[in-house]
């Protein structure tokens, strides 16, 4: 798929991974739809330098913890078909990550990660991905994670919500074929989180096979070799974690 002049979206823009993304493929010619919860000030600055490169930008903004989640992207949905005239490319990005242990982990925390992380997700790829069918062209790409397939007990429910993304990505995939192709990315340790002392930096980067952590554009190039090259992959699951599901 040639990215110039195609309009693509991107949930969770204005910050860390989203925003490389955004930069990665606006660089290449494409409209960029950049959603944002909070990061209010964030976003506009990113918007005002993708349009430096000579492309527009337009700015949405949406909480997706809200209740129920099918009804809050169909009108997420209708919102963006109003800005622009359609979507070529979702990249479903945005996420919440917060440590929830066994012990402690509540059933708010548990629907704020299946309604974000998972139900959001879907229900986009539903209302954008039928769309996409029927125009017979469009790509969905969606950021799970590598604990998906290796879930941390201090992280269930995120683990949880990442591999669910995950199967959900096989099933669109096979459901929204032939026109349609849905795969995922899933990064490895690519920032520290907040709060890390360097004892904690050091056990997270030896944990992989390359002993360091990646950066935001390293999963950006993910998503453009999927956008951009990869027109005969669907239903595929990219790892850029630095070897970690080896490790």
């Amino acid at each position: 798929m040639k990215l110039a002049g195609q309009y693509i979206l991107i949930t969770g823009a204005a910050l860390r991974i989203g925003r490389a993304i955004a930069l990665e493929l606006a660089g290449r010619g494409a409209t960029i739809i950049l959603h944002y919860n909070r990061s209010q000030t964030q976003a506009l600055k990113l918007k005002k330098q993708i349009e430096t490169l000579g492309v527009r930008a337009f700015l949405v903004q949406e909480d997706f913890t809200g209740d129920p989640p099918r009804e809050m992207a169909r009108q997420f949905a209708q919102e963006i078909l109003r800005m622009v005239p359609r979507v070529d490319v979702l990249v479903n990005n945005a996420s919440i990550f917060y440590p929830t242990s066994l012990e402690e982990v509540t059933q708010e925390d548990w629907n704020n990660f299946m309604n974000v992380n998972l139900a959001v997700p879907f229900f986009l790829a539903q209302a954008f991905g039928l769309v996409m069918k029927k125009q017979k062209s469009g790509k969905i790409i969606n950021l799970v994670d590598w604990t998906a397939f290796r879930p941390h007990p201090k992280y269930l429910p995120y683990a949880v919500s990442k591999a669910g993304l995950e199967a959900a990505t096989k099933g669109l995939a096979r459901a929204l074929a032939p026109y349609v192709q849905v795969n995922s990315v899933a990064p490895g340790p690519i920032l520290p989180s907040r709060g890390m002392t360097p004892a904690q930096k050091k056990a997270v980067a030896d944990g992989t096979l390359l002993k360091r952590f990646g950066e935001p554009k390293d999963i950006a190039k993910a998503v453009r070799y999927l956008v951009e090259d990869a027109d005969f992959v669907t239903g595929t699951c990219l790892p850029v974690d630095g070897g970690s599901l080896l490790g």
